[in-house]
């Protein structure tokens, strides 16, 4: 692990030292909300979204005692720190990583393209990790701050490196290159992503091949010709290329695809080669390409290459939590067992406020580099600082060095002594964490843990809603605060789950429908100012019981609420929603001098906000309206701002609101189905979908002809069809009114239409012309389906596709 002097540091980066005592650094930190060690350096970076220079108090909290920063800080207020001030931290990050990685005269392979750098990163490491110790990019940190980070995990003890780098706007590449120095580059490709920040493909290509300026070798497909021009541009390496239609260092002769695997020949140096890879989709066969020719560039025998790619097993680029065993939530890590992904899953489950206690199941740590004992010592620091409670450690190694941990533990010589000794009762109500490397299967494991549910899932892209939520975000006014919507079970995507993600995220409130639904996330530890929309009487004592703040729209409301807020002797937050036009809840504007005349009756309320709701923010035709109703809210919200010091917060703007009315945001806005993916103002492209319907196929069967299919007889086929049923119905959120070919589902990218009426718990879709197995995967919904055209399919709208999912359909949350 990498350890640098605060004051040799301080010279590298070029920064001014303010110093107490002379530490020893060996962790780099950005994000105060982690937990870390005395041996961290923050670095207050400035973002779009967050200035890192407001987090040093919480970092300073965490036991951080060394800052690199750009604003004059008062010292004194940071007993026993030191503090570097440069001009830009980010750039000193940086820097600090460029001296690092030049400490090391190793093979460094530079992988960049708009798709697949992940998965070329991770294969080349799967088919190289048998001759050489191997620092990698951990999951996809291949940006500004990531690449950086990856390369302070360089250790005299690696002999290779594999990082891949990523740009999003021109420049960008100028910083990361001279940090990487590749020696070998591969250019996977170039897509859409981020061509907006470009004039075209051919500057995003040139912007993206500077990585590889100082390279020895560089690797690329040739059949893409913008990637190809950019290449030849470069001056200094040699170049490398595949191609399925021209000569190349490897020309491709023939790809042959069967069910389960892809055979592809190809010609190298006058010699015919082949390999065959367990996958059939193209990007998987472009990927494994490249992986093929930087093999046969660094000389390894093609005999070798063919053994180890019939062993490429895929990439586990996210981290997935799933509802286990006894209540406790499963967090599956596995087949990604080193120390620079071990700390970042630990810090996940550090988000994870529905358990106290935390378990790690780990298995042995292979080729760290490090001895044993080095490895132990460090793996023992972290599961202490980050908080775990019990280790279980599976493997002769990590079970020989149990006397390292000081905390509950038990320890198996392999996975499968531990499936014999494995007792469901030990797990209770607890966060349980699985690190194995690929060789112990853990898949074993995490099928044991896992809660039973029937196969139909709900896939939600934690990533996909930070990037939503930032999205939002960056249309706000600096002071603007942000309040978004959780309600129904968070439209249907996990109440507690999303809700742990925006207060990670720091937004500043929480809305809820009924006081139920806060009450659960209270006691999952969400701590977040949660309003409730529609308090009802008899739950005003849970209300206050569980810190939550009730949505007052009418005078007997607040009455009532008033009265128990003065049995339980105490000042209480409420909000106040005025009707503008909605016409639904809320005080109308002949009440104002009731309702004022009310809450000077009754001090202890206090008023937090006053809000109104849009009947069509999403609709120009009514743009007058809006308009309208956002001049008399104004109006009633003042009149009541007028009474009270210090102001009170006034809100009116929706999701659609948010992007069509940016004019109105007064103190606060209201996110709601803008953070699930859903466009209502004309941004769509902006937003990424979160969520992922999918289910598999229970059985294959052919139907005569002129034979019957499901309840009351209503399709009749016309010839033999080739029937699947599929394990989602009614009960799941299939609509009835999907049945015979007015709905259809997705089965290898082809379109299956449901045939008979859909059941409660199943439905049947036609096979024909799609060649399908049992078990095969079905996708209702997801990326390449859009949310909107299921809804479309059941005349409705994705509110109630999303909200009408049932909670019996598992709920597995991923994130990079």
């Amino acid at each position: 692990m990498s350890a640098y002097t605060i004051s040799s540091i301080a010279t590298i980066i070029g920064g001014s030292l303010t110093m107490e005592h002379n530490s020893t650094i060996r962790h780099l930190v950005l994000d105060s909300r982690k937990t870390t060690s005395a041996e961290a350096l923050f670095f207050a970076i400035r973002g779009e979204q967050h200035d890192g220079h407001s987090f040093i108090a919480d970092a300073y909290a965490k036991g951080v005692r060394n800052f690199v920063v750009s604003q004059p800080i008062d010292a004194s207020a940071y007993p026993n720190s030191n503090f570097i001030t440069v001009n830009n931290a980010l750039h000193a990050l940086q820097q600090l990583c460029a001296h690092h990685r030049q400490q090391f005269n190793i093979p460094v392979i530079g992988i960049t393209g708009s798709n697949g750098k992940t998965v070329v990163k991770e294969w080349l490491f799967q088919l190289l990790e048998d001759e050489h110790s191997i620092a990698r990019s951990p999951k996809s940190y291949n940006s500004q701050v990531g690449v950086p980070l990856s390369l302070w995990q360089l250790a005299p003890y690696h002999t290779l490196g594999i990082f891949e780098a990523g740009i999003s706007q021109v420049g960008e590449m100028q910083r990361l290159a001279p940090m990487v120095q590749p020696t070998i580059g591969v250019f996977t490709n170039i897509g859409v992503a981020h061509a907006e920040n470009f004039d075209n493909a051919q500057q995003k290509a040139q912007e993206k091949a500077m990585l590889f300026q100082q390279c020895e070798h560089v690797i690329y497909c040739s059949d893409d010709p913008v990637v190809a021009a950019a290449v030849q541009q470069l001056t200094h390496p040699r170049r490398y290329n595949w191609s399925r239609q021209h000569k190349a260092t490897l020309s491709i002769v023939a790809i042959n695809t069967t069910a389960h695997a892809t055979h592809i020949t190809g010609l190298y140096k006058t010699q015919a080669i082949s390999i065959t890879i367990p996958f059939t989709d193209s990007a998987s066969i472009e990927n494994a390409i490249h992986c093929w020719l930087v093999l046969l560039t660094l000389e390894v025998t093609n005999n070798t290459i063919a053994q180890r790619m019939t062993d490429l097993t895929p990439v586990a680029m996210r981290l997935e939590l799933l509802n286990g065993i006894n209540e406790c939530t499963v967090v599956n890590d596995s087949y990604n067992s080193d120390l620079g992904s071990l700390e970042i899953a630990l810090d996940l489950i550090n988000q994870q406020k529905q358990h106290s206690k935390k378990t790690l199941i780990l298995s042995d740590i292979l080729q760290s580099g490090w001895t044993p004992e080095q490895l132990y010592k460090e793996v023992a620091r972290m599961v202490r600082d980050k908080g775990i409670a019990r280790l279980i450690g599976i493997g002769p190694t990590v079970s020989k060095h149990a006397h390292l941990f000081e905390i509950e533990g038990s320890y198996y010589p392999s996975t499968e002594a531990f499936l014999a000794a494995y007792n469901p009762s030990l797990f209770q109500q607890e966060t349980i964490l699985l690190k194995g490397a690929r060789k112990f299967r853990f898949e074993q494991i995490s099928n044991l843990l896992q809660q039973k549910n029937h196969e139909t899932v709900l896939e939600i892209n934690l990533n996909a809603v930070v990037h939503n939520l930032n999205y939002y975000k960056n249309l706000l006014q600096p002071n603007t605060k942000l309040m978004v919507m959780v309600k129904a079970f968070a439209y249907g995507s996990g109440g507690f789950e999303i809700a742990n993600v925006l207060e990670f995220n720091r937004v500043d409130y929480l809305a809820v429908a009924y006081a139920d639904e806060g009450i659960e996330l209270r006691k999952k530890g969400i701590r977040l100012p949660i309003m409730v929309m529609s308090p009802e009487p008899a739950t005003f004592e849970d209300i206050i019981r569980y810190q939550l703040e009730p949505e007052l729209y009418s005078l007997s409301i607040l009455q009532q609420f008033a009265q128990a807020v003065s049995i339980n002797n105490t000042a209480y937050p409420v909000h106040l929603k005025l009707d503008t036009g909605m016409h639904r809840l809320g005080f109308a504007m002949q009440e104002m001098d009731d309702l004022i005349a009310a809450l000077k009756q009754q001090p202890q309320l206090q008023v937090q906000s006053v809000f109104s709701h849009l009947a069509a923010s999403d609709e120009a035709p009514h743009d007058n309206f809006t308009h309208q109703q956002a001049q008399q809210f104004e109006a009633m919200a003042n009149r009541i701002a007028k009474h009270y010091e210090p102001p009170i917060l006034r809100h009116l703007l929706n999701s659609a609101g948010i992007s069509r009315f940016p004019e109105y945001q007064f103190d606060m806005v209201r996110l709601g189905i803008g953070l699930y993916g859903i466009g209502v103002a004309g941004n769509q492209e902006q937003l990424q979908n979160i969520s992922t319907l999918k289910t598999v196929i229970s059985q294959i069967k052919t139907v005569d002809d002129n034979a019957s299919i499901g309840y009351g007889r209503s399709k009749f086929t016309q010839g033999a069809m080739r029937i699947a049923t599929l394990p989602i119905g009614y009960a799941d959120g299939l609509r009835r009114q999907l049945s015979n070919g007015n709905g259809h589902v997705w089965i290898h990218g082809k379109k299956a239409p449901i045939v008979g009426r859909v059941c409660m718990d199943m439905c049947m879709v036609n096979l024909d012309g799609i060649d399908a197995q049992e078990g095969d995967e079905v996708v209702i919904f997801g990326d390449e389906h859009p949310i909107a055209e299921w809804a479309e399919q059941m005349n409705t709208i994705p509110y109630e596709v999303l909200t009408g999912i049932s909670r019996r359909v598992k709920r597995i949350y991923y994130q990079e």
